[in-house]
């Protein structure tokens, strides 16, 4: 048996790419190790499609074309060529047509389309490569099963996937059983040492709930100090926190040392109310306050097929943002010092809300940035914002990694997940899962049981 996996781990491969995975990765074409790379010509033909613009799929369509033209300066990209990162080889698979007498994918599922010259382009490669593994990658689910009917091997698009989402990173821990005397010293001196709690190298800014039969303490690892240091609960515009898990993420929102914040949770856990309340008590300490969240468009169409101005068309996305800020200010009369300031800020543009695109390719200083259901950015989306950041700037990314509206991202793959994944040890991040609804019972509701 072992004999055998050896050798069928030595099997050569093809991975035949999709234009969703040129998309997500313009890169991808060197993650497969010393295997071969190819793409059938309808993907050039629909990256063509998607070369303008300003948005990330259009900087990564653009990006793998370079590195195309850069394959074909010597050579014919009908042969393989030799790329430069592996010790693979790339190539452009021309035929795409239906062979006579045998399977044809535009025949199988009776329409000529994109989708169906690539999974012949598969099968053409199969053909003419009958002593190498030949795997369709993909982001498209349903071009995978489509694949998968054909008895075509296909995958998603793993490199950078999180594989284990049970243990993605929660931001905070529960240590039971507290010795009473600690609990005390912990009130009265306001920290304790790490090995005091039996925890050795905590993470920067993780957070305990310490607990005994008696009573509870909320806390968190300040990795200046080293200390475990005692949270109080507190409010920001009126929005007071109502479970441990909302104390320690307005906490790590108004904490000056913390650059970087992700709030990850399901609808109505707080994460868009808390990080705008929170950015509106910082108001001072910033330029200005932008509120952001990635356009995802109705039905997968573009937003010029909504009627209206620029305006219209965005107003249905932007929409739960205004209702956030609407209950903050709604905390106040009319009178009030604080309603007024809030719609002084948007008059004088100290408080934006606007669409993720507007805000890509700036440079931004001086400002909180909220960016709203980051589930829906790429990894390499994520990124581009983060590297926009200058000198005092907090960027608070917000979202439910289990609800996904975009069709080539998922829950293992999206930027929030990867975020959370890969930076968790970083003094000037923190972290916290929320996991409890506090919109409504009726929401709480249809979070647990539907």
């Amino acid at each position: 048996m072992l004999k055998k996996s050896s050798k069928a781990s030595k099997i050569k491969k093809i991975f035949v790419l999709d234009t969703s995975v040129i998309l997500y990765n313009h890169n991808s074409i060197n993650s497969f190790e010393d295997n071969d790379v190819a793409i059938p010509i309808t993907v050039l033909e629909e990256l063509d499609n998607f070369k303008k613009g300003n948005d990330t799929i259009n900087f990564e369509a653009r990006e793998f074309i370079r590195i195309i033209d850069k394959l074909s300066l010597n050579n014919t990209l009908q042969n393989w060529v030799k790329l430069e990162e592996t010790n693979g080889k790339f190539r452009v698979i021309m035929n795409e047509n239906g062979r006579s007498g045998k399977v044809d994918a535009n025949k199988v599922f009776g329409e000529t389309k994109p989708d169906h010259r690539i999974l012949n382009a598969a099968l053409t490669i199969s053909e003419e490569n009958p002593d190498k593994r030949i795997i369709l990658v993909s982001k498209d689910v349903n071009l995978r099963l489509k694949a998968k009917a054909l008895n075509i091997t296909a995958e998603d698009f793993s490199t950078g996937k999180i594989k284990d989402l049970d243990q993605l990173y929660t931001g905070k821990t529960v240590i039971n059983e507290i010795d009473p005397e600690l609990v005390d010293k912990i009130y009265q001196e306001g920290y304790c040492n790490p090995d005091e709690i039996g925890v050795e190298k905590p993470i920067p800014n993780h957070y305990f709930i310490l607990k005994n039969d008696k009573t509870s303490i909320l806390t968190f690892f300040n990795a200046i100090t080293n200390r475990i240091e005692r949270i109080e609960k507190r409010s920001a515009f009126r929005i007071t926190p109502r479970n441990a898990e909302q104390v320690f993420a307005l906490h790590a929102i108004l904490n000056p040392n913390v650059k970087l914040v992700t709030l990850q949770g399901v609808a109505g856990t707080g994460k868009t109310l808390l990080a705008l309340a929170g950015s509106l008590e910082m108001k001072r300490e910033f330029k200005q306050i932008y509120l952001a969240r990635p356009i995802v468009p109705l039905s997968n169409k573009d937003i010029g097929y909504l009627p209206g101005d620029i305006k219209s068309k965005l107003n249905p996305y932007m929409e739960p943002l205004w209702d956030n800020l609407k209950m903050i200010q709604n905390q106040f009369s009319e009178k009030d010092k604080e309603f007024k300031n809030i719609t002084d800020l948007l008059e004088n543009e100290k408080l934006v809300i606007t669409p993720l695109a507007y805000i890509r390719g700036r440079s931004l200083s001086n400002i909180c940035f909220i960016v709203d259901e980051a589930q829906n950015l790429t990894p390499h989306e994520v990124k581009t914002i983060i590297t926009r950041a200058g000198e005092n700037t907090k960027i608070i990314f917000t979202g439910d990694i289990f609800q996904i509206d975009t069709p080539y991202l998922d829950s293992h793959s999206n930027g929030l997940s990867t975020l959370i994944d890969k930076i968790k040890h970083h003094p000037i991040y923190a972290h916290i899962r929320l996991e409890k609804g506090e919109r409504s019972e009726l929401a709480n509701l249809a979070n647990t049981l539907l």
